[in-house]
């Protein structure tokens, strides 16, 4: 089985049945023995009606004790066997679904950290949530009901094989049943693939709705949203249930079909098994040797039928997968280098200029529109901007992102020590990261914690406040001293004193520093060289803050607001 650190593999990414097949093709071995013990173990178990017969045509019928009692040893024998291997099939398609499950999550961290930053701009957070939680596990069972599949077919033709000794009509028959059992259960399985498709489409808005929802409670209390995103949560929940109960219709009918027509096909063989022995055309043992065969089927054409369902359902989650497979990341099309020097950054959509050296913040009413121009001027999505008199999108991307950083305000914390959280792989000294520490001000949080810098912190941050949260992200941006650094709101879950001893510090360490923070705190603007207000994602107006409050009534009226907002204590 693969182990953490084995290469899981180039996936096939041409479609969901595709997917499927590379997952068994990487353990040929283990799916091969998997099919070869479930068809041995079948047809050791279809092999029970034949040996009965024997014991009663050779053994009890003509009173042969000792014939009676060789056959109902080998019977013993066979039912002994066929319970290790039971184990045995049971313990390898195990293995089997688990490489399938671990390959697959192995194969979609492999694509989250190849996308990176473009993942949250190609996906949403509810839709890689479904994948990986839902259609990994979906798709790992799946692969469960391979070896199960292929025996069930084996053991079908075994059988038909053995009746062709006692009756070749009841033969023909049986071999019908399963062709027949196909074409009745087919048309479900294609509309149990359709209605499987749109519960998983639904499924992943359902659960971004909740993230955002979660992420942003605080938010909605405070502007008395709440109770209408609570209602669209409610109006997608039902609709998500209603599509819910079709999946489950259909499923019921599949599942009642895979038992019932295998228990009705058996007692239409059994009748005509009965009228031949009635008639004289195959005798007592042969009529208890077809009753046998037939009914053992019911467990073959039971497994072949949940094979095709699980198959099905397989193939709806691998496309879903492989569709998240085939995204790309940003193409880096540069091959010029980035300014020798500091130049000025600029985004003709909005029209703002940053010129270097220099702490510029953007205000908007719209943290979306101040947003978007991080995102341009990062190259984080296409765009014309320039940096200096060179176009961004002609500069190699390694160059610009060893000097432009963009700090998003929700970026991702992972588990480790604070020390190696903040520092990251960088070789950095206790005196940079004391001083990163102290302009976020975020001494307290380090006097706080039990071993200080060597603490744990767990995923995400969750032994934190979100204000302690926010001064970390911010520690662990100054720490990498980029020459560009753009933050994303980096105080907003901050109170107003320690925001305005991060905004006095902040503009004093990154002095001749090129710097662009999003924000509608005056605390923050107030320290700001230069403030460019947008209104619908355009520049309206530039400035220092208090040339803004005096000349333009909407930045006022922007910033007033801020200011009489809640505060969030952090």
């Amino acid at each position: 089985m693969i182990d953490a650190y084995e290469d899981p593999g180039e996936p096939d990414r041409r479609g969901g049945a595709r997917y499927l097949w590379w997952l068994v093709t990487q353990q040929a071995g283990r799916s091969a023995l998997g099919a070869l013990i479930s068809a041995v173990w079948m047809v050791l178990l279809a092999a029970t009606p034949y040996l009965l017969s024997r014991a009663v045509d050779e053994g009890l019928a003509p009173g042969d004790y000792a014939a009676l009692v060789a056959w109902t040893g080998a019977l013993a024998g066979v039912h002994v066997f066929n319970a290790w291997l039971s184990i045995m099939r049971h313990r390898t398609m195990t293995r089997v679904r688990m490489d399938a499950l671990f390959r697959t999550i192995k194969v979609l961290v492999g694509q989250s950290v190849r996308l990176g930053a473009a993942l949250p701009r190609r996906i949403g957070a509810g839709e890689v949530v479904t994948i990986g939680v839902g259609d990994v596990q979906t798709i790992s069972n799946s692969l469960t009901v391979i070896g199960p599949g292929f025996g069930a077919i084996v053991a079908y033709l075994a059988v038909a094989v053995l009746l062709v000794s006692v009756s070749v009509p009841i033969a023909v028959v049986v071999l019908l049943g399963m062709p027949a059992i196909a074409v009745l259960v087919g048309p479900l399985l294609g509309r149990l693939q359709g209605t499987e498709t749109e519960y998983r489409e639904r499924q992943g808005v359902l659960t971004a709705r909740i993230a955002d929802l979660a992420g942003g409670l605080r938010v909605l209390n405070g502007l008395g949203g709440k109770d209408l995103v609570a209602d669209a949560f409610h109006r997608d929940s039902q609709r998500l249930r209603a599509q819910g109960y079709r999946v489950g219709a259909v499923t019921s009918w599949v599942q009642a079909l895979g038992l019932g027509l295998p228990t009705l096909f058996l007692a239409v063989v059994t009748w005509l098994a009965a009228r031949m022995a009635a008639q004289g055309t195959i005798t007592v043992g042969e009529l208890v040797s077809v009753y046998g065969y037939v009914a053992v089927l019911i467990r073959p054409v039971a497994f072949f039928v949940e094979f095709v369902y699980q198959g099905a359902r397989g193939v709806v989650a691998a496309r879903r997968v492989v569709r998240f497979l085939r995204l790309e990341p940003m193409t880096d099309t540069g091959t010029r280098d980035a300014p020798a020097e500091q130049a000025a950054l600029h985004d003709p959509e909005s029209g703002v200029r940053v010129l270097p050296g220099r702490l510029t913040a953007l205000a908007g009413a719209l943290p979306a529109d101040t947003a978007a121009v991080v995102d341009r001027l990062g190259r984080y999505t296409a765009s014309t901007a320039t940096w200096g008199d060179i176009p961004l999108a002609e500069i190699a991307l390694p160059q610009l992102r060893a000097r432009i950083l963009v700090a998003d305000h929700e970026s991702d914390l992972f588990a480790d020590t604070l020390r190696e959280l903040i520092a990251g792989h960088a070789d950095r000294d206790d005196p940079a990261i004391a001083q990163a520490v102290h302009t976020a001000v975020a001494e307290d949080i380090v006097r706080g914690l039990p071993d200080g810098l060597d603490t744990p912190i767990d995923a995400q941050g969750r032994n934190l406040s979100g204000g302690q949260r926010q001064r970390i992200r911010l520690v662990r941006a100054l720490l990498a001293d980029p020459e560009v650094l753009l933050a994303v709101e980096p105080t907003s879950a901050l109170d107003a004193h320690t925001e305005a001893r991060v905004a006095q510090r902040l503009h004093a360490a990154r002095q001749n520093r090129t710097t662009v923070v999003t924000t509608t705190s005056p605390l923050l603007l107030d320290r700001a060289d230069t403030v460019h207000y947008l209104a619908d994602g355009k520049v309206a107006a530039t400035g220092t803050h208090s040339e803004l409050l005096d000349r333009e009534p909407g930045y006022r009226a922007l910033v007033a607001r801020d200011e009489d907002a809640e505060e969030i204590v952090g």
